[in-house]
């Protein structure tokens, strides 16, 4: 059994297990290979974003959470390399890492053979590098806009001039730039605030109330915008919310 077939089995063995526990050194007499290598398996399958966890003890071992897991995904090499394709569209955007994370969930779920022939089809595939590097999202952004968090900013302006601001955050806009949109209590209105333009991100205790602000009715950007639930929804056959 090559790798990839053994990670993948490594995952179902698990979820057939869970709620109970498996050892390394069981897993390792399973797969007819060594504790060390078993681990390193293990590590790896963490890394890509697989919810496993440790459970200490004599009786312990790796058990798989199935309620943060997927089933095997009758997924085909197309589609697994199209979601490759749009993560690298993603790159610079608020959403690049979890993309990331997402895509290698799909991957770590789907059959050894189907798994086999993405990668084979993927390695066939070239895509141009971006021209400038891409601007990473501050985790507090990303938290406080879930969470709906004030946010502290250190943000600089065309110009480089940095402002502190205290910003209601209330969604994202992406363009050629990535924009966070939020209620400026320094300007008491709603504004744009550059991704790649703010220095430092804090979320703060504070939950303000809710702030009606229609995006689509924004012009920061000057250009017209979708949304992307809407894209969504079109894509599904449905109708676009109004």
């Amino acid at each position: 059994m090559n790798r990839t077939d053994r990670l993948y089995a490594l995952v179902e063995e698990l979820r057939a297990a869970s709620p109970r526990p498996r050892s390394a050194r069981w897993l390792a007499g399973r797969f007819d290979v060594s504790t060390r290598t078993i681990e390193r398996d293990l590590g790896a399958l963490q890394q890509a974003g697989v919810p496993l966890y440790a459970e200490p003890g004599r009786s312990g071992g790796y058990v798989l959470d199935k309620q943060h897991t997927l089933p095997p995904l009758a997924i085909t090499p197309a589609e697994a390399t199209a979601l490759a394709v749009g993560l690298h569209a993603l790159s610079g955007t608020p959403f690049a890492a979890d993309a990331r994370s997402a895509l290698h969930k799909v991957l770590a779920v789907m059959p050894p053979r189907e798994r086999r022939a993405a990668d084979e089809l993927a390695g066939r595939v070239r895509l141009a590098a971006s021209p400038r590097p891409p601007a990473g999202l501050p985790h507090a952004v990303r938290e406080a806009l879930s969470t709906r968090r004030l946010l502290r900013l250190r943000y600089a302006d065309a110009q480089g001039t940095t402002t502190d601001r205290t910003v209601e955050p209330l969604g994202f806009l992406g363009g050629e730039h990535w924009y966070l949109i939020g209620w400026c209590r320094l300007r008491a209105a709603v504004r744009g605030f550059r991704l790649d333009r703010i220095r430092e991100a804090e979320a703060l205790a504070e939950t303000p109330p809710p702030r009606p602000v229609d995006l689509a009715a924004l012009d920061t950007l000057g250009r017209e915008f979708v949304a992307l639930d809407a894209l969504v929804n079109t894509d599904r056959g449905l109708s676009p919310k109004a």
